[in-house]
């Protein structure tokens, strides 16, 4: 055993190695999405992040040296989110066409997806820091850890709690949209993007150019109302619950 150890011990000080690991991951779970027929339930992000925190409490590696090698994926979701103003572009004469409805359900689901998670978790006795975290759980992840740090809440929980609200809500919209007999690919893909951030998006573009249109603004334009209104909401809540 001992050329095999030797061997991962120089592997792992390599951040080509989490890389690639990353990679294979996703490419395994997006394999055993494609099987499923694209059924929303198996959603390669939750499977490919289960492989990866085995690997890494297999081998005792901290997040710290993963990130070291895994952050070129990280970097790339920067021009990845400004790319998609190009199927936003494509779709403006629609987008004019709603905005008033836009608005109106951006801000009607912000409050409602941030209220409603702080609500049961006061109601089920969460502490008012682990409130604070929840509050801007359903926008992109980098906003949503400054916000929390603002509230006073725990970044890393918040983190958290976004990814899992992300997987959730697009495993689980189309049986919910399905369920509202709503057919619209817009709406479809403004209510993915406004509940489930970018999975969200990623998953509306796996239906139609159109609904990931949708999503992806509804994903930018949660991101740059939250960082604004947000922390106030915030506290205005938080102080009436506690």
């Amino acid at each position: 055993m001992h050329p095999v150890v030797d061997t991962w011990v120089y592997l792992s000080a390599s951040p080509l190695l989490w890389l690639t690991l990353t990679l294979v991951a996703y490419l395994l779970a997006f394999m055993l999405y494609r099987r499923s027929g694209l059924n929303p339930l198996v959603n390669p992000v939750a499977i490919s992040v289960c492989m990866l925190l085995a690997i890494l409490l297999g081998t005792h590696t901290s997040y710290h040296t993963y990130f070291d090698g895994a952050q070129f994926v990280h970097f790339l979701l920067g021009p990845a989110t400004v790319a998609l103003a190009i199927p936003l572009y494509e779709q403006w004469g629609k987008l004019k066409a709603h905005w008033v409805a836009l608005v109106v359900a951006l801000l009607v689901g912000l409050t409602v997806a941030s209220g409603s998670a702080v609500l049961i978790a006061h109601t089920l006795g969460a502490s008012p820091r682990t409130l604070a975290s929840l509050v801007p759980k359903s926008i992109t992840t980098p906003v949503a850890m400054s916000i929390s740090e603002k509230l006073g809440g725990i970044p890393s929980l918040t983190a958290v709690c976004v990814v899992i609200t992300g997987i959730v809500g697009s495993a689980l919209a189309r049986f919910v949209l399905n369920g509202m007999r709503i057919p619209s690919h817009a709406v479809r893909g403004f209510a993915l993007g406004l509940s489930s951030h970018g999975q969200g998006v990623a998953r509306a573009f796996q239906v139609s150019e159109e609904m990931g249109a949708f999503a992806g603004l509804a994903m930018g334009l949660s991101a740059l109302v939250s960082a604004l209104l947000l922390p106030y909401f915030g506290r205005w809540l938080l102080a009436l619950l506690t």
